[in-house]
């Protein structure tokens, strides 16, 4: 089979990871891949051993042309089905490009951020089936009017082993810049307001008198960088909050933190989770979106009611004060993602959906 995929993404992670997940297990069973994405960006790199990949511009929803580019690319090398992985235009311009040609479209949909009826009624009606990667989003879709039986489930998956080390803490807590002995404390996620970052400092003042060990540190960059600097600056957590920006290096850090956070208000699954789970760190989330499919109350973390920083604070400190519970959600965390959320499952589910169309 061949595959045309569009992801607009411009940085390795998240949905543009997922995207290189699904290339190389297509790539493993037989199938060829096209990827269509912005030129020179990481992904491209990254999906030359499992794909033939086509670099173009791609200036988001303001780009009308970006749907004639991707004709000529089906029309030149004549996909049997065309992918869409994000929106950015791609959801748009990829549809009416597949529409054009005649080929099948898919779109995978990997955020729960509300969409309008009217919007929903008519690009959906550019796309053959609609991907969701958790049920979540799967039941805001049709809430807001998909036709059910477009919708398809094919969750979000993580290389359980790569992040399966031993920690070496000195070493982290040198990259980190924390001490070795701190009880550490992570959050794995772009820095934007749906996040919930702020949620997370205004439940930190007790915490901090509770354990003085306890440092925080926030993996991952955004527009949020600066705002959430300044008031770690005012609040004089210099050192006790650590924005250590994105890194390359996660599977080498992950296995090292106490505790992993993730206050969001709005998640579609939270590939992170998925990741420290996977590291046997326990977690404290929201119960927001697609967040409890990765996070199992009582089973590898703890959930709270998104927004909330009493709640989230009681949750935190509850573990903070439990090394025993800590170990014991970890263990079940990597069981869970061995059992759900394997790189092959969301491989063969994808699959599942392109033999309906192909």
């Amino acid at each position: 089979m061949r595959v045309l995929h569009v992801e607009g993404g411009r940085h390795l992670y998240g949905g543009a990871f997922q995207v290189l997940n699904l290339l190389r297990g297509l790539a493993a069973r037989g199938h060829r891949n096209l990827l269509a994405c912005p030129r020179g960006c990481p992904l491209a790199a990254a999906a030359e051993p499992f794909a033939q990949v086509m670099g173009m511009p791609m200036h988001g929803d303001a780009d009308p042309l970006m749907a004639m580019r991707l004709r000529r690319l089906i029309r030149a090398h004549e996909p049997d089905l065309i992918h869409l992985h994000s929106r950015i235009g791609a959801d748009v311009m990829g549809g009416i490009a597949g529409r054009l040609a005649g080929v099948p479209v898919i779109h995978t949909r990997r955020v729960d951020n509300p969409e309008p009826r009217w919007l929903v009624a008519l690009k959906y009606r550019l796309h053959d089936r609609v991907i969701a990667i958790s049920e979540g989003i799967g039941r805001v879709l049709v809430g807001e009017g998909l036709p059910p039986d477009k919708l398809r489930l094919a969750r979000s998956a993580v290389d359980f082993e790569s992040y399966a080390h031993p920690c070496e803490r000195s070493q982290a807590a040198a990259r980190l810049g924390v001490e070795p002995e701190a009880l550490l404390v992570g959050v794995i996620a772009q820095l934007i307001e749906r996040k919930g970052h702020a949620v997370l400092l205004d439940a930190l003042p007790p915490l901090f008198d509770a354990h003085p060990d306890l440092r925080v540190v926030f993996l991952g960059k955004g527009p949020l960088a600066g705002p959430l600097r300044e008031r770690v600056e005012r609040e004089g957590w210099t050192g006790r909050v650590v924005l250590a920006g994105f890194r390359d290096d996660l599977p080498e850090l992950l296995p090292c933190f106490d505790l992993i956070v993730h206050p969001a208000l709005m998640e579609g699954l939270g590939v992170s989770l998925l990741q420290a789970s996977s590291a046997g760190v326990p977690i404290v989330a929201s119960r927001a979106g697609g967040i409890p499919e990765a996070v199992r109350d009582g089973e590898n973390g703890l959930l709270v009611p998104p927004g909330d920083p009493l709640a989230l604070r009681r949750a935190i400190a509850i573990l903070l004060s439990d090394p025993e519970r800590r170990r014991i959600l970890g263990q079940a965390g990597r069981a869970l993602m061995v059992r759900e959320f394997s790189i092959d499952a969301m491989v063969e589910a994808n699959l599942a959906v392109y033999r309906e169309l192909v």
